[in-house]
C-alpha cells in the first residue's frame, strides 16, 4: 500500500524514517537533529549551529536572496493563520475553471509578496509570472471574499518588520491589494530576460486538508533559476518527525510551551545557483524575529545510489502524475520501498535533504507543466548535489513563459546521477507500452 501522508491518522506513524547519513563535508541537517520523537515532556531540545548561508561564490543576488527568503517566511506566516481558520470554521474555499480549488491564502500570499518585491526593488523593475489573477475576486459576487483577502494581506503586512521588511505606512485599500495581485501576469510569454515565479500556496488540496503544501518563490534569468526559496510549513526541520501525521504536529505545538524550541513544525530551504550549498532555516516562531540567518543550516542530497533501498516521491493525486506508470518504473529499476506521495513541492525539499532519492512525475496527455511548480525547487535540488532534468536528461527551460516548454515526457529529480541515468534508461525502455 503506497504510502502518503493525506490518509494517515494523527496518532499512526506512516513509517518514513530514514537514518542513514550523508557521506559529506558539509554536515547534514539529521546529524544535528537526532534524538527520537518523545511526548512534549520529554522531549530533548537541542539547537542548531549558526551558519552564515550568504552564498561561497557570487554574492550579487544576496540582496534578492535575504529579501526573498524573509517574503516567504511571512508568507509561511499567512497561510499558517489561514489553514487554522479552514480546518476549523471551513471558511473561504472557491474552484477554479478547471475545478481545482483556490483559497484566501492563495490570493492573499500573491498580493504580499509582490508588494514586498515591489516595494523592495521598484515595481518597474520586478516582473512576477505567478499563479492566480484577479477574475474571481472583481466578480460582484465576490464582495466577502474580498474583503478577507485585503484583512488578512494587511494583517500580514503590518508583521513585516519581524521578517527583516519593510511594511505599509499605511493600510493597502482594496484596490492596491487587487493591483498587487494583477501585477502577476499568469499568461507572459517569458520573453523578460530577468522575472521572478511564485506559486503562492503549491499544494492547495493539502492546504485544505492540513497536510503538506509550499510556498515556492524563484528569480529566473535567462531562462535559468538564480535562487530559489520553498517554505513548507507543515515539513518538520527534525527528520524523526517525519513519522507522524502533520495533525499530530499540530496537537504536539498546543501542548508545548509557546517559547519552547524543542521541536520545528515547519522549515524554509532556500539555495543560489553556483554556491555549490541549499540552506534550511525554520519557520519564525509566534511573536518572535526572524534574525539573519535564522540558525539556518546545510542541507545535501542522500548517498544512497542503491534502488533497493532508495525512496521515492510521486504526487498524491493520480489526476496529475500517473501512479501505474511510475509504478513499474520503480519495479523495473529495483526500487522496493513504497513510494512517498506528497502533496505539493515539499518533495523536492525532500530530495534535497536526503528523506528521499528520486521524484518522478509523469503527467497525461494534454496537460503541460508550469513554471512556477518547479522552478524553486529545481536550483534547491542542485545545489544541495542532485540532478533534475526532463525524462530525456535534459535542463528545464524556464524562458517560454508559464508552462515548461519542450518538455520531453516527464521530470525526474535524483539524489546522483547513477539513479538519474537508470531512471532516464527505463523510461526509455518502457515509454512506447505506457498510455501517456
Amino acid at each position: 500500500m503506497p504510502l502518503h501522508t493525506a490518509n494517515l491518522g494523527i496518532n499512526v506513524r506512516h513509517g518514513f524514517h530514514l537514518s542513514r547519513m550523508n557521506s559529506t563535508n558539509i554536515p547534514n541537517y539529521a546529524d544535528l537533529h537526532n534524538s527520537s520523537p518523545k511526548l512534549p515532556s520529554r522531549i530533548s531540545c537541542t539547537t542548531s549551529k549558526q551558519l552564515d548561508p550568504l552564498i561561497s561564490g557570487s554574492e550579487s543576488l544576496s540582496q534578492e536572496l535575504q529579501i526573498a527568503v524573509g517574503a516567504v517566511q511571512m508568507a509561511c506566516f499567512l497561510c499558517q493563520r489561514v489553514q487554522s481558520n479552514l480546518l476549523n470554521n471551513n471558511a473561504h474555499i472557491q474552484a477554479k475553471d478547471d475545478h481545482s480549488p483556490v483559497t484566501v491564502a492563495d490570493w492573499s500570499v500573491q498580493a504580499t509578496i509582490s508588494w514586498v518585491l515591489s516595494k523592495s526593488f521598484g515595481s518597474k523593475n520586478v516582473s512576477i509570472i505567478a499563479e492566480e489573477d484577479v477574475q474571481t475576486l472583481s466578480k460582484p459576487d465576490a464582495g466577502q471574499l474580498l474583503e478577507c483577502v485585503v484583512e488578512t494581506v494587511n494583517e500580514c503586512l503590518s508583521e513585516a518588520h519581524r521578517f527583516g521588511l519593510e511594511r505599509p505606512e499605511r493600510t493597502l485599500s482594496t484596490s492596491e491589494v487587487l493591483e498587487a495581485i494583477a501585477q502577476c501576469s499568469h499568461s507572459s510569454d517569458g520573453s523578460t530576460a530577468r522575472f521572478w515565479t511564485l506559486d503562492p500556496v503549491d499544494g492547495t488540496l493539502g492546504f485544505i486538508r492540513g497536510d503538506q503544501y509550499a510556498v515556492a518563490l524563484a528569480l529566473i534569468e535567462d531562462g535559468e533559476v538564480v535562487l530559489g526559496v520553498l517554505g513548507c510549513p507543515n515539513y518538520p526541520m527534525r527528520k524523526e518527525w517525519l513519522c507522524y501525521h502533520p495533525r499530530y504536529h499540530r496537537i504536539i505545538s498546543k501542548l508545548s510551551a509557546a517559547t519552547s524550541e524543542c521541536w520545528d513544525k515547519g522549515c524554509v530551504v532556500y539555495a543560489q545557483k553556483g554556491s555549490g550549498v541549499a540552506w534550511m532555516q525554520p519557520l519564525v516562531r509566534a511573536n518572535k524575529s526572524l534574525v539573519w540567518p535564522n540558525y539556518a543550516i546545510p542541507i545535501r542530497v542522500s548517498s544512497v545510489d542503491d534502488p533497493a533501498i532508495a525512496t521515492f516521491c510521486e504526487p498524491v493525486e493520480k489526476a496529475n502524475s500517473s501512479h501505474s506508470f511510475t509504478a513499474g518504473l520503480a519495479h523495473s529499476v529495483g526500487l522496493r520501498n513504497q513510494p512517498l506521495r506528497v502533496y505539493s513541492m515539499a518533495k523536492y525539499a525532500a530530495i534535497a535533504r536526503g528523506d528521499a532519492e528520486i521524484f518522478m512525475k509523469f503527467a497525461k496527455a494534454g496537460y503541460k507543466e508550469k513554471i512556477w511548480d518547479h522552478a524553486a525547487g529545481v536550483v534547491i535540488i542542485q545545489e544541495a548535489g542532485g540532478v533534475v532534468t526532463d525524462a530525456r536528461g535534459r535542463p528545464l527551460n524556464f524562458s517560454n513563459g508559464m508552462y515548461l516548454e519542450g518538455l520531453d515526457r516527464g521530470v525526474i529529480a535524483c539524489s546522483g546521477a547513477n539513479l538519474h541515468d537508470k531512471i532516464i534508461r527505463a523510461v526509455d525502455a518502457s515509454w512506447n507500452s505506457s498510455c501517456l
